[in-house]
């Protein structure tokens, strides 16, 4: 791709993802979403979180499904998640999560 190739893509897709952002902005007012859909909505932000991290948890580097004790993401996914429902504070089981991911890369390999 030649550089103009480049502008041209990060232009194209800076104006569609202005475009996607701003519709419900520029015309919601006039458009009534139905109240099912609006219910539904509220679910989207972890259907979305669950489908980018899911794959990163359960999967290896080649695509194949890892669900042994070697996948120490697997098992720091899963100590977080514990640590999240005991403590119910995001920030902490971000880092709980990720030092317990540390901890177990460094001594266990």
């Amino acid at each position: 791709m030649s550089d103009l190739d480049i502008w041209i893509t990060i232009v194209a897709l800076a104006f569609a993802t202005a475009a996607t952002r701003s519709s419900f902005w520029l015309i919601g007012h006039h458009i009534t979403i139905p109240k099912r859909v609006q219910e539904m909505l509220r679910f989207a932000p972890a259907c979305a979180l669950a489908a980018i991290i899911a794959p990163d948890l359960l999967l290896d580097n080649v695509g194949h499904l890892q669900l042994g004790l070697g996948n120490f993401k697997l098992i720091a996914g899963v100590a977080a998640t514990g640590y999240y429902l005991l403590r119910r504070n995001m920030l902490e089981t971000i880092i709980f999560g990720m030092l317990f991911f540390t901890v177990l890369r460094i001594c266990l390999q």
